[in-house]
């Protein structure tokens, strides 16, 4: 049985760490586009905005652990939030995926790729990493709207037989095409880098300790936050039922809201001085 209390604190703390740091995540990114946008910053900066987009819904998620999970709204929230709610959680784990394909590229590839290397095709990515992930959770809008919305005590819960046939369907498709798939690539790309930059010569030990700690934390950040909560899909669709544990491994899901910024921090310099330099604006201002 699922505790609403865990659930309740687990999304305040999120919430309250989360939606600063990309606030300021976000201020970083724009002063960079301002100046010389690259590729990177594209994709990053639609991270953080998936990320807030996230955390603007999370009150809701707030409201509904504090109700015990009862759901005292409209379907129309319910459905709009829960699509949101997955949609983000989707596109960043895409949008990760895709940043660790340029990456690879530009340390496997540095020379050509760097004259290939075009803000457009960030652009035209991102677009479409939002479009397929927003398409693919069209089917949780059908769910909530396929129940009597006059009888509608719980969000996302309590499924019919007919709508977990569909659902859990579904399920396995998010598990392979949403998850299986971007994570084989991101640890193909990772693993490459690791090795690649550990066997350059050019590079001192101290940069490759860098590079390599950047590249593992991000695959680990990957596997603990969304590798949980698609393993659910996979159980769903084998027992034919959710599992208990599945609203726990959301969480895990959750809390990437806070860990991007960080892998912000440690991989851009450019964000590292703007995140000083804003600090110290506050702290100077408060003063």
């Amino acid at each position: 049985m699922t505790d609403p209390c865990v659930l309740l604190a687990a999304y305040i703390i999120t919430f309250l760490i989360g939606l600063p740091t990309n606030i300021l995540a976000m201020y970083a990114f724009i002063m960079k586009l301002t100046k010389k946008p690259t590729p990177t910053d594209i994709l990053l900066l639609n991270l953080t905005l998936s990320d807030l987009l996230f955390l603007v819904f999370l009150p809701l998620k707030i409201y509904e652990a504090a109700s015990g999970m009862n759901w005292y709204l409209s379907h129309h929230v319910c459905a709009i939030m829960c699509y949101v709610f997955f949609t983000t959680i989707y596109v960043s784990s895409l949008l990760l995926m895709a940043i660790s394909i340029d990456r690879y590229l530009g340390v496997a590839f540095p020379v050509t790729y760097r004259k290939f290397r075009k803000i457009l095709y960030a652009i035209i990515g991102s677009i479409f990493i939002w479009l397929f992930s927003g398409a693919h959770c069209t089917v949780v809008l059908n769910i909530i709207y396929m129940k009597d919305p006059t009888n509608i005590t719980t969000c996302y819960k309590n499924f019919t037989s007919q709508q977990k046939s569909v659902l859990f369907a579904m399920r396995l498709e998010f598990f392979v095409i949403l998850f299986l798939v971007p994570l084989a690539i991101c640890v193909f790309c990772y693993l490459n880098c690791i090795w690649i930059l550990y066997h350059k010569p050019r590079i001192t030990m101290e940069e490759k300790q860098r590079a390599i700690g950047m590249a593992l934390g991000t695959l680990i950040v990957y596997l603990i936050c969304f590798l949980p909560f698609n393993i659910s899909h996979l159980v769903s669709f084998i027992t034919k039922e959710s599992p208990e544990w599945r609203n726990y491994t959301l969480l895990l899901s959750s809390f990437n809201a806070c860990l991007d910024p960080i892998i912000f921090y440690f991989s851009s310099t450019m964000f590292r001085n703007t995140t000083k330099m804003t600090l110290c604006k506050i702290f100077a201002n408060k003063h």
